[in-house]
Order: C-alpha cells, then structure tokens, then sequence
C-alpha cells in the first residue's frame, strides 16, 4: 500500500476539525508489546466461512486514552472480523499506534480533510486493491462533511467494493427539500449521490456501503432520506432493517435510543442467497465486555457496531 498507517508511522495526519486542513506531526514511537491472544471475553460473531465487516463510530477515538486504546484493541481481536469501518477516528497517532500492537492486521486512515474514517483489515484474509475517497470537492462539502472512503479489496477469489460514510448529523426529523443545508436534505442527498456513484462505476459489483449514517430506516415516506435506495429493493438491500425494525434495546445508538448505524449490500452480494442469510446484527459490546451499557459508554463509545457476515460462493 502506498497510503494508510503503513505510511504514517512516521508521519501522522492530525485532525483540526471537520472540513480544516490537516496539520502533519511525527508519530511517537510505540514501544508497547503486541497483544498476542484478547484478554476480554471473545463475541460469537466472525467465522471461517464468511466475510465479516463491522462499521463501527467509535467516538473520538480514543476517548480516554491509552485505556480506550487497550480496550478497542482487545474487543477487536475478540470480535474476529475481516474488516472493519471505522468513524470517529480523532488522533490517528493512538490509531496507529493501536495497530500496531495487533499483528496480522493493517490499517488505512488516510484523507485529504479531516474525515475521521479508517479501516482495518486482516492481511492474511484481505487483499487490498485500492483507497481513495470520492465527493471530496466543495461542491459536495454539503451533503459530505466528511468525504466517503472507498476501499476495492478481494475475499476468497472474489472482488469487493466497500463505501465508508460519516453522515451529517441532527435535524428535526423533517426533509425540507428547498433548502440545501437542512440536516435531512444533505443525509437525502447523500444517500442519492452514493447511489449514482455505485450505478456509475460499480453497477456489477459486489459493494457495501456502511456507517454512521445518522438517521432512521423507518421514517415515513415523505422523510425518508433513503428512499432512493429503499425504493430500488432489487438492486440495493439494508442488511440491517431487522435492526431497525426490532426491539429497541438492539439499536446502535441507545442512547437517544435510535438506530443510525446501517450497511446497504448490492444485490450481486444478496442474490441467490437465503433469505436472513446476510442480515446484520448489533453486536452488544456493552453485554459481553462491559458491566452494562453506561460502563461501555464511559470507556469506549456512545454507538455499538454493527456487523454483518456475507456468504461466499464457491
């Protein structure tokens, strides 16, 4: 890779802010021993058999430091993914220093602006092609604050896209169509251009786009920011409207409560396939690795992954 934390253990990108340019600053070294096996319980969640992605808003990361670095990198390894999407990343010298600290794993966190986005992938089940982000210019500072990252990668013999997104948060719930910065208009037109970037470019491919999307999938119709993918069903699939459309106690953001966090497959990943066989879950960190939701809030984040394992053919 020619970019990524690979790139920047010497030389780090510093966030200043949404939409500010980057100020660039050396990475402190990391002396700090590899973790080998997790030390937190590990969560019934990746197999063999499948491709595990997580997209997860991790909030400020690392919000309390070295702490929170231990435990991210400890749920992680317990979780077992291929990959994971990553939002909220705000000091990408303690993400690099994280990964550095998990062998077998890389990372890529790179962006033009601060967008505070980042995957992590296993080398040894992963294949990247390429990263680059897409929307970056002002026309689209609207509808992206955070410009999407876009990662074409290969599982098993077969190619993958995946679309890593931070949406604009808050609003009243109502789409005000004429007025560009209404909070529901830029998530809708969002949601329209990843849309019309997919149907462009990758209108046969295997693509997932993924999250801290920032709103709800069960909006009535008239503000719906995602109706433009809720309305297209044979060509775009929410693996996660079980979520959505669940117990409340699932959701990714219980605080509120509400469920923003989502993943959208094409239906080169959902056809032929079992009905539930790809659909995403909550993956209740609080339940697992914390005393109770509040203890997990405390140390790690205010939203909970959510994951999905996609089947692969032979």
């Amino acid at each position: 890779m020619n970019n990524g934390i690979s790139a920047l253990r010497t030389v780090v990108v510093l966030s200043i802010g949404c939409g500010g340019r980057a100020a660039v600053q050396e990475s402190p070294s990391n002396e700090e021993q590899a973790w080998e096996t997790p030390v937190a319980p590990e969560i019934d969640f990746g197999t063999i058999e499948t491709l595990d992605i997580v997209t997860w808003n991790i909030e400020e990361f690392p919000k309390n430091g070295h702490e929170t670095m231990d435990d991210v990198g400890q749920i992680l390894l317990g979780l077992d993914a291929d990959i994971y999407a990553l939002q909220e990343i705000s000091s990408v010298s303690a993400f690099a220093q994280m990964v550095d600290q998990m062998p077998g794993w890389e990372g890529y966190v790179d962006s033009e602006w601060y967008a505070g986005l980042a995957y992590l992938y296993r080398t040894d089940t992963i294949e990247v092609g390429r990263n680059y982000e897409i929307y970056t210019t002002e026309e689209f500072w609207a509808a992206f604050p955070r410009s999407p990252q876009v990662m074409e990668f290969r599982f098993r013999g077969h190619d993958f896209v995946v679309i890593n997104n931070h949406f604009k948060c808050c609003g009243n719930g109502l789409l005000d169509q004429e007025d560009s910065w209404d909070e529901e208009t830029r998530r809708m037109d969002a949601t329209n251009l990843l849309k019309a970037f997919i149907d462009a470019n990758f209108s046969d491919s295997r693509v997932i786009v993924l999250g801290d999307l920032n709103d709800s999938l069960t909006d009535p119709a008239p503000n719906n920011v995602f109706a433009s993918l809720l309305n297209d069903p044979d060509n775009y699939r929410f693996a996660d409207m079980g979520i959505a459309e669940g117990v409340v106690t699932e959701w990714s953001f219980p605080s509120y409560p509400s469920h923003l966090d989502h993943i959208v497959m094409t239906n080169e990943i959902f056809d032929g396939f079992e009905p539930g066989e790809a659909d995403a879950v909550s993956l209740m960190l609080d339940d697992v690795f914390f005393d109770d939701w509040w203890d997990y809030q405390a140390h790690v984040s205010d939203h909970r992954p959510v994951g999905v394992r996609i089947p692969i053919p032979e």
